[in-house]
């Protein structure tokens, strides 16, 4: 009897802003320009790198992939967040629970592969600029992002696999805005103990594995840099690798502050909040405000609409 019912909570509610009835209207309104803001400026960047072929160069590939992983944690919870806002049911199966969460861990693994790959990319272009080329070829670039991905994907399997060994029996409610895998830790009957053996054995390695090639590639590039002696060739590479470093720090700083021992969760969800909601919506204005590239090209697509639309219009 005990047995059955261990295993019988197959649904969760999602309770992480029930706490603030008298606020729903303005998170749903918040939520909601925050995701169409995050849909729009990522997409339509993954857009503009795939139609001008001028920026089909190793850096924007990165950059074009880690914006559509951005549209897909974005995805992954904002539509749910606004669901949960209005309606009566909060429910999600545990079927639901995992899909979701299987699609955040591919993207925040996939981002910090990708991450990586650009600070190395980065590297390369300001320590041996003869030789970026022949280092950094599209098929490179491109087997690169495809072994982010692919990598991505069996490392999200492999912790929803783990997750789906464990009976929930404490509650039903998870104390977050999502399905993320602490909080369904702390409403598990089955000890989580081979589950958090896991994160250390698989997830441990990809952060610090990332980590470091970005704090090694931005060293070598900051030795370089202190090394030239023309003032406008260290600005013009404190420029080029100025946004990637920015948005590479904010996203490890909000990681590192999320990931904490298993026991503490209270604070969870303002950093939440920034790590998986603000910082897609910032990335694409991080990378594209300071880059001419990709203003000239907006430009352009701009003017073009508008000859378009005229011509139409007289027509």
């Amino acid at each position: 009897m005990a047995k059955a019912n261990q295993s019988s909570t197959t649904e969760f509610i999602l309770i992480g802003f029930t706490d603030h009835p008298e606020l729903k209207v303005l998170l749903f309104v918040v939520f909601f320009v925050i995701y169409l803001v995050t849909m729009v400026g990522n997409l339509g960047l993954v857009a503009l790198i795939y139609m001008e072929r001028r920026l089909h160069t190793p850096m924007y590939i990165f950059l074009g992939n880690l914006a559509l992983m951005d549209s897909c944690c974005s995805s992954a919870i904002t539509p749910k967040i606004l669901k949960d806002l209005f309606s009566e049911d909060k429910m999600i199966s545990l079927y639901e629970c995992m899909v979701q969460f299987y699609f955040l861990c591919v993207a925040e693994t996939a981002d910090c592969f990708l991450l990586a790959a650009m600070a190395y990319d980065r590297y390369v272009a300001i320590c041996s600029p003869l030789q970026y080329h022949t280092r950094m070829s599209k098929k490179l670039c491109i087997q690169m992002s495809v072994a982010s991905f692919i990598t991505s994907n069996l490392h999200s399997m492999i912790h929803v696999g783990f997750l789906l060994r464990l009976t929930f029996c404490k509650s039903n409610q998870i104390d977050h805005f999502f399905c993320d895998i602490l909080p369904l830790f702390r409403l598990s009957c089955t000890d989580p103990y081979i589950n958090e053996l896991m994160i250390y054995i698989f997830s441990m390695p990809i952060q610090v594995f990332t980590i470091a090639t970005v704090l090694v590639s931005y060293l070598c590039i900051l030795y370089t840099i202190f090394k030239m002696t023309s003032k406008d060739g260290r600005g013009k590479a404190f420029s080029t690798c100025a946004s990637h470093f920015f948005s590479v720090s904010i996203f490890y700083i909000c990681l590192l502050m999320y990931i904490r021992p298993f026991e503490e969760g209270d604070k969870d969800i303002p950093v939440a909040i920034f790590y998986t909601i603000i910082i897609p919506l910032l990335n694409p204005f991080i990378y594209s405000l300071r880059n001419k590239e990709v203003i000239d090209v907006l430009k352009k697509t701009m003017k073009t609409y508008n000859i378009l639309k005229i011509t139409y219009t007289e027509n």
